[in-house]
């Protein structure tokens, strides 16, 4: 017997069938409006690089070999049992100054240190001696055994010259990592900074090229790729770059550094006198010049005949000589004094102008080591 379908039956089975048809459609309808799979965007050319650019690129592949990381070690005391041992002190950066392996950096980096290591770009690391150290300009020379063919000696340039707004790169290893490389201006010249044994160095270079701490001791340079200052400080609230670093100038730097390796220090000329501090003079109402307090016997002070303070058999304090200039420079102070003699060498004559009463007179001095 047939199989017999109810009406009900077969519009349920259609109505089925059309759902099914409208469910496929639709997707057949998703698939074609899908985004076809995602591939790279194509590179635009860049085209030359702008001039400028390949400038810092080559004075940066220039410069660099000659830039090292610096890091100190200093002998520490276990607390329980009593022994030695060494540890990190610091680090800094420096710079080859010649191919007998001396090295170039700032005093502090290496103050508290009992030994030090020098890593060359080339990522060779040395032991490094001491070779001497200038604290009043915050420089210091290492030595390392490198093979001269792996020592790059940096060119040497002039600050005499130096105009504001001239462009400097700074290479070092601000917080460890090596050979960076920041750009800047020169902000001012003229600066004046303290060093660490409180001695003013002048003539200080000031620049807004990044410097951080690690920076210190690396070498600062012009547009030519030449040394024209020693990145040597920052001034910051926080320690960190602010916008403000100094460095000391190239030509100072090249009259320390020979003096440092041949002497182990800054060699002293000395005019052979002690002048009265700021204190007395403004007690005694000197506005002028530096009043001498004592005078070395048999110095060069002492055969020009400058006169010493004196107190009386009586007792009365008797002035000596006022110091007024030495070689034109005007003097107040023993810092004054200092740095009018520190480009002179022991046996060198100064023209000094005295104020004697209530007259000038002049003299010439021959300066003695005042080691």
């Amino acid at each position: 017997m047939a199989a017999h379908r109810s009406p009900f039956f077969l519009r349920v089975l259609l109505a089925s069938l059309l759902v099914a048809s409208g469910f496929l459609l639709g997707l057949a309808a998703d698939t074609s409006l899908a985004s076809p799979e995602a591939a790279p965007r194509p590179v635009t050319a860049r085209g030359d690089l702008a001039a400028d650019e390949r400038s810092t690129m080559e004075l940066f592949q220039s410069a660099s070999p000659s830039a090292v990381y610096i890091t100190s070690r200093a002998m520490r005391r276990d607390f329980f049992s009593l022994d030695l041992y060494e540890t990190e002190a610091g680090t800094g950066s420096g710079f080859v100054w010649d191919q007998d392996g001396h090295i170039v950096t700032n005093f502090h980096v290496i103050r508290d240190a009992s030994s030090a290591t020098v890593t060359l770009a080339d990522h060779s690391t040395w032991d490094a001696e001491l070779v001497g150290t200038a604290p009043e300009k915050d420089l210091a020379v290492l030595r390392i055994k490198a093979p001269r063919t792996q020592l790059k000696p940096i060119p040497i340039g002039t600050s005499r010259n130096l105009q504001v707004g001239q462009k400097v790169f700074a290479i070092g290893d601000p917080f460890g990592f090596d050979q960076t490389l920041t750009t800047g201006i020169i902000s001012a010249l003229g600066r004046q900074i303290q060093s660490v044994n409180r001695v003013p160095i002048r003539d200080v270079i000031q620049t807004d090229a990044a410097i951080n701490p690690g920076n210190s001791g690396g070498p600062l340079l012009d547009s030519a790729g030449r040394l024209v200052g020693v990145n040597t400080a920052i001034y910051s609230p926080s320690g960190a770059y602010a916008g403000i670093g100094f460095a000391i100038p190239v030509d100072t730097v090249n009259w320390v550094v020979p003096e440092v390796i041949n002497h182990g220090r800054l060699v002293r000329p000395s005019l052979g006198v002690e002048l009265a501090n700021d204190r007395i003079a403004r007690q005694l109402d000197i506005k002028e010049g530096g009043l001498v307090i004592d005078v070395e016997a048999g110095s060069g002070a002492a055969e020009a005949g400058i006169r010493p303070t004196k107190v009386t058999p009586r007792g009365n304090v008797q002035l000596g000589d006022i110091v007024l200039s030495v070689e034109g420079k005007p003097i107040r102070t023993n810092e004054d004094l200092y740095l009018a003699l520190e480009r002179n060498r022991p046996g060198d004559r100064v023209r000094v102008k005295l104020q004697r009463g209530g007259r000038q007179l002049d003299v010439t001095v021959e300066l003695e080591n005042g080691q």
